[in-house]
């Protein structure tokens, strides 16, 4: 997929609500996107697996089978396509249950179509295939892990460490800074490709996702650091006393 063929991009909604999922049609076919819409979480689904669409904008309060047991079954199958997730609760727990399973992205419900097709268009920026790249880079350690840019695995004294797509993303940008500090804006834009400013704990959630696999006690890291009031940061060498930073229990409030 090129920046010039956004006509052949095609986007599947999930959504039972049919006032706002004619809105969101209507928005991303203006723009150019061929656009299906399910209404009910199993048609979804079967749906998303037949036609294999570049991305899914997924309602998680469905009828029947549910938003999450959709995203679940589509990972499960080996599908990799953006997932946006649409939660109307704006709960956290929400958000952190749809990353576990494999969502890329949340907006919370109501949302503006001009955030929704910012979110759409950096999701597929982000999952477009790479070409003409140079040599792999060499693989990174901290700790006891390590990460395979190649692969795009990683691994934690030996063993596997199964990370989300944008786990996987966040973590390498912030080893890749040796130890300098990335704002939540940075990496929102470096991550997620966003281009504009918005109220969002995406960064927050996926790096407590990752200190819950990589650190020994999520609650007091001492690899993936939070700077008071300036972001994060990775230390690849932990001190004996790690900086008061590490020892703020997450999730913290938004810098």
């Amino acid at each position: 997929m090129t920046p010039y063929d956004i006509d052949m991009t095609k986007i599947l909604i999930v959504e039972d609500n049919t006032d706002l999922a004619y809105g969101l049609r209507t928005g991303l076919e203006i723009e150019g996107y061929q656009v299906e819409v399910a209404a009910d979480g199993t048609t979804g689904l079967a749906r998303a697996k037949e036609t294999n669409p570049h991305l899914v904008i997924l309602d998680l309060m469905l009828p029947g089978m549910d938003g999450y047991r959709v995203l679940r079954s589509l990972r499960d199958a080996g599908h990799d396509m953006p997932v946006l997730i649409l939660t109307a609760r704006g709960e956290e727990a929400d958000k952190v249950l749809g990353f576990r399973l494999g969502a890329d992205d949340y907006v919370t419900k109501p949302c503006g179509v001009l955030e929704l097709l910012a979110r759409v268009g950096a999701l597929l920026r982000r999952a477009r295939p790479h070409e003409g790249l140079p040599t792999p880079a060499p693989n990174e350690r901290f700790g006891d892990v390590e990460i395979n840019p190649a692969s795009r695995q990683v691994t934690r004294a030996g063993k596997l460490v199964q990370l989300s797509p944008k786990e996987f993303d966040l973590l390498l940008a912030l080893v890749r800074r040796r130890g300098a500090v990335a704002s939540r804006l940075e990496l929102l834009k470096e991550v997620w490709g966003h281009r504009v400013e918005v109220m969002t704990r995406t960064v927050d959630i996926h790096v407590a996702e990752l200190r819950r696999k990589l650190e020994d006690d999520p609650s007091a890291p001492k690899h993936i650091l939070t700077v008071w009031k300036a972001g994060y940061r990775l230390e690849v060498e932990p001190t004996a006393m790690p900086p008061l930073s590490a020892a703020r229990a997450m999730p913290e409030a938004e810098a």
